[in-house]
């Protein structure tokens, strides 16, 4: 079971990254936040957490302020709070769970004529200064009529609040709307802060990342997140604590919301792939069956789409132990109840295999967000996997 997300009461509350925390609410209390900033770090490192923290701290109604005490390292520096109560602060707050606030918006969508339903865009606005844009589903990318109305209304002054702020939650999107941003983001009126989410800020146009400033999170070490499982999960064991904090990648939200049976359902569906390249290198022409009727459950749909996603991150964080295991520093293995197992595996897939298997996921990846059919995409993965070279 996920936990539920939450905002922290304040930002002495938001796990790691002190520093980069630290520095952009120097900016925030001296009224020089960046007109466009992208926030970047893995799935799970908080970054929509704290997007919404510092949308708080600028657009608090009492903007309040702790001094922190120079050291030998840093000057003394005036630090951006917010207080949680006021009307400003709680209409943001109330964003916090975005699979929830995006549900609930595709929802809507769906109970609208067709004519209207195909111009519709996906847009959250938990307050009327604070715009929101997801992933517009099924392509899950920033779509150009999303960024239209983020120009549109950026071009208006505040109504409620000092600033009017845009979140863009993730960096995917189409090259229209990819183009369109740039625009403002050359010129971004005076009143106006845009944020982008990004797990892989490559994926933006230099262009873009060019006009922005960038702030990383960074991941936390394993025993960080054990020790926070045990005091917010009492529920999970040690074991499970161990495994978890490893497969979190580093990200102290992932690691409380990580659904560890749907995880090791996907890993379950993702070494069926490894298992059958390995018997390839083993033995020629062997049985694709049991591989092809797991492939074929991969249907169309939300739940499809979901479990697609879950396999091939399941299958991306198998191939990076068996990396670590080929040429790397093994005390590293994320997965490390199957360390046995990998090791067998690693023994008859070669380093080449594993990069090649690598970039065959990423096209994949590309593949799914053409919209391809999902489970003719992944019996081709399969096949490119069965036809690579071996040790």
């Amino acid at each position: 079971m996920t936990a539920a997300p939450m905002l922290p009461a304040s930002f002495d509350q938001f796990l790691g990254n002190t520093p980069a925390v630290d520095s952009l609410r120097a900016a925030i209390a001296a009224g020089r936040l960046p007109h466009s900033l992208i926030l970047s770090g893995p799935s799970g490192a908080g970054k929509y957490t704290l997007a919404l923290l510092l949308a708080m701290a600028v657009e608090c109604e009492r903007r309040p302020r702790v001094l922190r005490a120079a050291t030998a390292d840093s000057p003394e520096l005036s630090l951006a709070g917010f207080c949680g109560d006021c009307s400003n602060c709680t209409r943001i707050a109330a964003a916090a769970n975005l699979e929830e606030q995006l549900a609930a918006a595709v929802l809507a969508r769906e109970d609208l004529r067709e004519t209207d339903k195909k111009e519709t865009r996906i847009l959250i606005q938990p307050h009327p200064d604070v715009l929101i844009l997801p992933p517009d589903p099924p392509q899950l990318l920033i779509k150009l009529g999303q960024v239209r109305t983020l120009i549109q209304r950026a071009h208006y002054l505040p109504s409620e609040a000092p600033r009017k702020i845009f979140i863009l939650t993730a960096a995917g999107m189409m090259k229209e709307a990819a183009n369109s941003l740039l625009k403002i983001l050359e010129e971004p009126p005076n009143s106006v802060h845009i944020l982008i989410l990004a797990e892989n800020p490559g994926e933006l146009l230099p262009t873009i990342r060019s006009r922005c400033a960038a702030v990383r999170l960074g991941a936390l070490p394993p025993d960080e997140i054990e020790a926070l499982l045990a005091a917010r999960r009492p529920d999970v064991s040690a074991k499970q604590r161990a495994l978890i904090a490893r497969l979190a990648q580093g990200a102290a939200g992932h690691a409380l919301g990580f659904d560890l049976d749907a995880y090791t359902a996907a890993r379950a569906d993702a070494l069926i792939f490894l298992r059958n390249a390995a018997s390839v290198a083993a033995k020629p022409g062997p049985d694709h069956t049991a591989l092809f009727k797991m492939t074929e459950t991969y249907r169309a749909g939300a739940d499809g789409q979901t479990k697609t996603l879950a396999l091939l991150r399941a299958l991306a964080l198998l191939l990076e132990d068996l990396l670590l295991l080929d040429s790397g520093p093994p005390e590293l293995l994320r997965n490390i109840d199957l360390r046995a197992e990998l090791e067998r595996l690693s023994a008859s897939l070669s380093f080449a295999w594993i990069e090649s298997a690598s970039h065959a996921l990423d096209q994949v990846h590309s593949g799914l967000r053409r919209n391809l059919l999902r489970s003719l995409s992944l019996d081709a993965f399969a096949a490119q996997l069965t036809t690579s070279s071996w040790r």
